[in-house]
């Protein structure tokens, strides 16, 4: 089979995809925006060839790399796995006339509040929502739905530029933000109140073949916010049990109703008073390497298992399910440099054994912002057989080590 996938170099995990379609037997192409020379060694030395352009997600552009290709030899699959570039590789797709994820199907993926009016129909529990480019439509679903709202872009992905509204005045600065009747638009919901987590997947012909459930303490928009909280997300390995039958549940109805076929899904969650509901969904691997803690986590190659269902139409081992697994961030006391830690050896005396991996900038390093993210600035990667006694040793490291910034 011959596939072309999609930037092979950026985010830092790519290399992976393209080292696992090779290893399942695959002839890879990839189109990427940086040359050929540039590219890291094990990249380079699987493909079986490279088209440069300026950007990937420029459709004319990916499209006539794709169709220099073609003139080539026959494509089976053209694979995209960054956010970004799902809804330009699904048009890109199908004006090449290649199987995989429709343009339909990428656009539901992408755009909130399509996606919610379609699950809606489907019985699937969504907050209320609209996508609007008119102020007094918004104002409208306000004064209709009340306070809190959420508000954020129609596309945009994870927590960027998503903000909760709790007041009049505040729907008004974010409606001049998002420049609302100028040509901006921005998908608007109730605020569900509630604990909040996803659901990862791979899926082959519209079947999930393997499931992951993972939490996130605190919640998102709190977490990317708040400076003093050190978050962590944590996969569990009680798939099976724990009540979260009705999650499974509701990602095969999600899966179903938007036509996923053969791809990894990443679907978020919420569950409080009024009952699990979903929030969103994305036709593509989660972010901040989540599957290689899955790999870890489980003794197996989520890549290469991912490569087997594009290439061969099955997979080739479960999940063993032996332990926990989770990634917690460390947040710099202020924005600037890295200074120093503290707590850092008491942590790795302590938890030794069941720590995967971590980063720790040396002193010097600039700082990033509170918003960019759980592998921004500190972080340390952590296992355990047993859940809960996970979730103490991760709160326990969060409120141990501190990393000090000086001024920049």
């Amino acid at each position: 089979m011959h596939v072309i996938f999609v930037e092979p170099a950026f985010p830092a995990n790519q290399p992976r995809f393209v080292e696992a379609l090779h290893s399942v037997g695959a002839l890879v192409t990839a189109i990427g925006e940086a040359p050929f020379a540039s590219l890291p060694q094990r990249v380079k030395e699987r493909l079986h060839g490279y088209e440069q352009v300026g950007s990937v997600c420029d459709e004319g552009a990916l499209l006539r790399a794709v169709r220099a290709v073609q003139k080539r030899g026959w494509v089976d699959r053209l694979e995209a796995t960054v956010e970004a570039h799902i809804l330009p590789a699904a048009r890109v797709r199908a004006a090449a006339t290649i199987p995989g994820t429709s343009v339909e199907t990428a656009f539901l993926c992408r755009d909130k509040p399509a996606m919610k009016e379609a699950l809606r129909r489907a019985g699937v529990p969504c907050a209320q929502s609209i996508g609007a480019g008119s102020a007094d439509e918004i104002r409208e679903f306000a004064g209709r739905v009340g306070f809190p709202l959420i508000v954020k872009p129609r596309g945009g992905a994870g927590a960027a530029d998503t903000e909760r509204v709790d007041s009049e005045a505040q729907l008004e600065a974010a409606i001049a933000a998002h420049h609302v009747g100028a040509g901006g638009e921005v998908a608007v919901e109730e605020f569900v109140e509630g604990h909040e987590g996803f659901f990862d997947t791979l899926t082959i012909d519209g079947r999930i073949e393997v499931g992951f459930i993972c939490h996130y303490y605190p919640g998102v928009l709190e977490a990317m916010r708040t400076r003093w909280i050190s978050p962590y997300l944590i996969t569990t390995n009680r798939v099976e049990e724990g009540g979260y039958g009705e999650v499974w549940e509701m990602g095969r109805r999600v899966i179903s109703a938007l036509g996923i076929g053969t791809s990894a899904t990443h679907q978020e969650w919420f569950f409080g008073p009024k009952g699990l509901r979903f929030s969103e969904i994305g036709c593509r691997p989660p972010g901040v390497l989540t599957w290689d803690l899955y790999s870890a986590a489980n003794d197996f190659d989520l890549y290469r298992e991912w490569a087997n269902a594009i290439v061969h139409g099955r997979t080739e081992s479960q999940p063993s399910r032996r332990y926990s697994a989770a990634l917690v961030n460390f947040r710099p006391d202020r924005d600037g440099r890295i200074a120093g830690y503290q707590g850092v050896r008491e942590v790795q005396d302590r938890l030794g054994e069941w720590i995967l991996d971590a980063r720790l900038p040396p002193p010097g390093t600039p700082t990033q912002p509170v918003g960019a993210g759980y592998m921004a600035n500190a972080w340390m990667r952590i296992r355990h057989p047993d859940y809960d006694r996970l979730r103490e040793m991760v709160e326990w490291a969060g409120r141990t080590v501190r990393v000090y910034a000086a001024p920049a």
